[in-house]
């Protein structure tokens, strides 16, 4: 049970009143800001003084501290410019020149989704320059000598990187903010040909209709996956994730737009594919009886709903209008909430450390603020607001993460303390902060547009006792007037002024006519999930499979529930192989999946590259390789094994299928891929593929095998599993 903190923030705490404006309390601690020489500030924090010198942009509001933050945001996000960059595992940690920005004060480098989403939030408008240089560090030619094209970069991660990660393009999210730049726009059109190209063929599912890979950001297995693929990253590989669809979904868009503007009839195309992911995303991650999208479901053999939901897909599903309306405001309405604001995944796991798990991360905040804004939502607005200013206030910093409850950068649980990793001045926190400003509090959008959604429960905060409030970015003044007289939950832009360079907005309450007003933030009681069972252990019987199915416990047969009978659950032979796992359920709350147990024929194949076989019944097979990829740890790398298997049958057309070996921890099984078969004799070969150390970008990598050494992509290969799909089985829509 999760003791909830008592939340005595003093942010103007009366109508109308200024007192102690410029203080903040919360869970014991203080922090509070005062005017300096020269348009600066002092930050009072816990840990002691932050100076914030005069910044190009300031707000003049009846808070001292919301402008002080302001100032400390800029200070940071110039901080974070840099003329080099270095990591240890590229270049042998010398200077790699760059003029970009880096990704944090304990992250002097350039990573593809720290500075893509950071662009995406406010470094584009803010500084497109140096925002472009930084997004074309990640763009990559190939240096196996005979692939062509221009490819987005990605970083090295789990099982060695791609395809287990795919959220490489999310950089399209960042690059389409920035196509006024020709030449540029011409190398985001090059890139996206390329890697989509490449993503549709090793990564999409035609009858899943989704795209494979690892969720977008969190990316530590098993703080949000099983525990169990802590060392098997396979299944990562193989599953599905929100998030990572959506930025999917975006850069078809995108290529959708580019295309169209150049004549290329591939626009239909790209447009086509777009449709038809975003009814699958809808369709196949709506978990109706929990009013969520889920952040994955497993893999195509077992497309099994996982308990598991993030806010970043969340928001960014919302943001991409893939969701119909009334499900986007009943997933964010229903996402809960703690004491310090919303943590970026739900439910937490026990027994896993402070990272992710049990983490707000301000840039995801941000993100959720966005989403709040797009559904008129009040409470989200605000408790986002004031979280990120909270936890800025508190560290002295925009930090990369914080506890969920305490919003502390560090607490002491012995083996589960945390945050594990942390780093001042985060690029995207930063820009996470900046965002919450412009957009989240003065509604200064992008395109110039001014569209405030001011919740009336921080008008005390902002205003005090003045009538209006101000923003001047350097190059325009936007001044916010309050009403006379407050109403409703949300202030809007009423009447609009401009004169000159000024743009003074009349904000009025908001009257959503046949609107459903947003339920008022979940704030649970119980926070963590269940232990996640151990794999099932069916006993073959001459009635089939049986097997005891435990008292609170549900039993999943190839992605769908099988009910026992009296405890026991019977699973009859049909000539197929049939895959079986296992949650616990407390409550409301859900376990992850246990490991998966497969039943049924499983026809082994020794050999590595070469084999001869022929099916006993035509139908639908599932074909795995069993192998040992030891070139990398499990959670890094760039040499995850990248094939191509291919199956020629007598009379029969060639059948190509991409199959990935990750890194590995001692011989286990591949990705699978599925065949067509005939009852014919026919041979099955294993072609080579693509991998992240193809590209040019990684030749300075130095931080694991498949950089500059070379190319690198093997595994050893011992054998080949075949399985019978059962010719009913259809994933779960």
């Amino acid at each position: 049970m999760l003791k909830m903190i008592c939340l005595t923030v003093a942010l103007g705490a009366a109508m109308g009143s200024t007192a102690r404006a410029a203080d903040l309390d919360f869970d014991g601690r203080h922090a509070r800001a005062e005017t300096a020489a020269e348009g600066g500030y002092r930050l009072h924090a816990p840990q002691g003084e932050v100076r914030v010198s005069a910044q190009p942009m300031r707000s003049e509001t009846g808070s001292v501290l919301f402008d002080a933050l302001f100032g400390l945001a800029q200070q940071e996000m110039d901080a974070d410019r840099v003329e080099a960059i270095r990591d240890p595992a590229f270049n042998h940690g010398k200077p790699v020149p760059c003029a970009c920005f880096q990704t944090g004060e304990r992250w002097p480098y350039v990573w593809t989704r720290d500075v893509s989403f950071a662009a995406d939030l406010a470094l584009s408008r803010l500084d497109p320059v140096r925002t472009r240089q930084s997004l074309q560090f990640k763009l990559s030619t190939a240096r196996d000598g005979h692939t062509p094209g221009l490819f987005v970069a990605q970083d090295t991660g789990s099982g060695g990187s791609w395809p287990i990660s795919s959220d490489r393009v999310v950089w399209f999210l960042a690059a389409r903010g920035l196509l006024d730049d020709a030449a540029f726009a011409d190398q985001v059109w090059q890139a996206l040909q390329a890697t989509l190209a490449q993503d549709r063929e090793a990564v999409f599912d035609a009858r899943i209709g989704l795209y494979r890979g690892e969720t977008s950001f969190l990316d530590w297995r098993e703080q949000t996956y099983p525990d169990w693929t802590r060392e098997d990253v396979r299944f990562i590989g193989e599953s599905f994730a929100l998030s990572t669809n959506v930025l999917h979904y975006e850069a078809l868009r995108l290529a959708e737009q580019l295309a169209g503007q150049r004549g290329d009839a591939r626009a239909t195309t790209y447009g086509q594919w777009a449709d038809a992911l975003a009814r699958q995303i809808d369709a196949r991650f709506w978990r109706e009886e929990a009013g969520q999208y889920m952040s994955y479901i497993g893999e195509a053999a077992h497309p099994v709903p996982y308990a598991k939901y993030d806010l970043l897909a969340l928001s960014l599903g919302v943001l991409a209008d893939v969701f119909p309306a009334d499900r986007a405001r009943r997933a964010l309405a229903n996402y809960p909430a703690v004491a310090g604001g919303s943590p970026v995944v739900w439910p937490q796991e026990a027994q896993q450390p402070i990272y992710h798990n049990r983490g707000i991360w301000p840039f995801v905040s941000a993100y959720s603020l966005r989403a709040a804004r797009r559904l008129d939502d009040a409470p989200r607005i605000a408790m986002e607001i004031e979280s990120l200013m909270r936890g800025t206030a508190l560290a002295g910093s925009n930090m990369e993460n914080y506890e969920m409850r305490t919003l502390a950068v560090h607490v002491d649980e012995g083996v589960l303390s945390g945050p594990v990793v942390n780093s001042p001045r985060q690029l995207w926190s930063v820009a996470g902060y900046l965002s919450m400003v412009l957009e989240g509090v003065f509604g200064v959008e992008d395109d110039g547009r001014i569209a405030p959604k001011l919740p009336v429960s921080l008008v005390p905060t902002l205003f005090g006792e003045h009538d209006r409030i101000r923003l001047d970015d350097g190059r325009q003044q936007y001044v916010l007037v309050r009403p006379k007289q407050l109403a409703g939950e949300l202030l809007v832009a009423g009447d609009i002024q401009r004169d000159g360079s000024t743009t003074t907005v009349q904000l009025v309450p908001l009257h959503a006519t046949g609107a459903t007003p947003s339920p008022a933030i979940l704030r649970p009681s119980a926070v963590f999930a269940p232990a996640t069972p151990a794999a099932p252990v069916p006993r073959e019987t001459t009635a089939g499979w049986q097997m005891t199915v435990p008292a609170g416990h549900v039993l999943w047969r190839d992605g769908q529930t099988l009910t026992p009978t009296r405890g026991v659950a019977t699973i009859a032979r049909d000539g197929a192989s049939h895959c079986l796992s296992l949650t616990r359920r407390e409550g409301t709350l859900e376990s992850l999946h246990s490991p998966m147990t497969c039943i049924g024929p499983q026809p082994v194949l020794a050999g590595d590259r070469h084999w001869q076989w022929t099916a006993p019944t035509a139908g639908r097979w599932r074909a795995r390789l069993r192998y040992d990829n030891p070139n990398g740890p499990i959670n890094t790398g760039v040499t995850a094994a990248v094939k191509t298997l291919v199956l020629q049958c007598e009379g029969q057309p060639e059948q190509r299928r991409p199959i990935v070996m990750p890194h590995s921890v001692g011989e286990q099984d591949s990705t699978a891929v599925e065949f067509e078969l005939p009852a014919r004799a026919c041979r099955i070969t294993l072609d080579e593929g693509f991998n992240m150390s193809a590209l040019t970008h990684f030749a300075q990598y130095n931080g694991g095998k498949g950089g500059s050494e070379g190319v690198l992509n093997q595994a050893r290969v011992s054998a080949l599993t075949l399985m019978p799909v059962a010719a009913s089985t259809e994933p779960r829509r």
